[in-house]
């Protein structure tokens, strides 16, 4: 057992060139550089945040030269793995989109590491293209779009099922969620979660519950939670 234990444990760890170090970590970056750029072209302007295509350039580096450093060392990588076990990340999760991304550039770092350039190389290129025609068809964009709808009545209009018809002509689903008083209770304030259907005029939608309304105030909001069908 002790000479299984010492085989397991042995230094069979290569020796790494200044060369092999350098065109690792240059095919590294080059991926990253592939991979960030592909994040910034189909990333949404209102999530998309400069520090994480920074980070996506450096992640495939810092992991070819980890890879690099272990080799076959098993000794090695135990240590590394402990070590990595007291760093604690304390962001908040972020959009999957951008976990995937993260993903994306370690299975490149690794690749780089251990000396696959051209299949990383075919993979990134495959998967960056993959993303850019993903994001110039909008596929598996939303069926749908949830918003909140709040409409004041006038407090002698009965507000049960007075928007009914409107509403059925202009979503796909909706709800009434909340009703309050409002304008010391010469008015009420009604709530509902709506689900629009996709090409209707929002306009034609305002328009239509000011006519119900008396032309009291109107607002349309995008909902933070998904609406629930009626």
């Amino acid at each position: 057992m002790n000479e299984l234990f010492n085989s397991i444990l042995a230094n069979t760890e290569e020796t790494i060139t200044i060369g092999t170090a350098l065109v690792s970590m240059g095919a590294a970056l080059l991926l990253g550089l592939l991979i960030a750029f592909t994040y910034y072209k189909t990333k949404e302007e209102d999530g998309y945040q400069q520090s994480m295509a920074v980070t996506l350039c450096m992640l495939p580096v810092i992991l070819s030269v980890i890879i690099l450093f272990v080799g076959s060392n098993i000794a090695r990588a135990f240590s590394l793995a402990g070590t990595l076990t007291i760093i604690r990340f304390r962001s908040a999760p972020g959009d999957p989109k951008d976990i995937g991304f993260i993903f994306f550039d370690i299975a490149a770092g690794l690749a780089c590491g251990i000396g696959l350039y051209g299949y990383g190389a075919v993979f990134t290129v495959w998967l960056c293209a993959v993303m850019f025609i993903l994001h110039a068809t909008n596929a598996f964009s939303q069926k749908s779009t949830r918003k909140i709808l709040k409409v004041n009545i006038p407090e002698d209009l009965n507000y049960e099922g007075v928007f009914d018809e409107i509403l059925g002509r202009y979503t796909n689903g909706y709800k009434l969620t909340k009703v309050k008083t409002a304008d010391l209770g010469s008015l009420f304030e009604l709530t509902y979660n709506v689900v629009m259907k996709n090409g209707v005029n929002e306009q034609e939608l305002i328009n239509e519950l000011r006519c119900r309304n008396g032309n009291l105030n109107i607002a349309l909001t995008v909902a933070p939670v998904a609406a629930s069908s009626k």
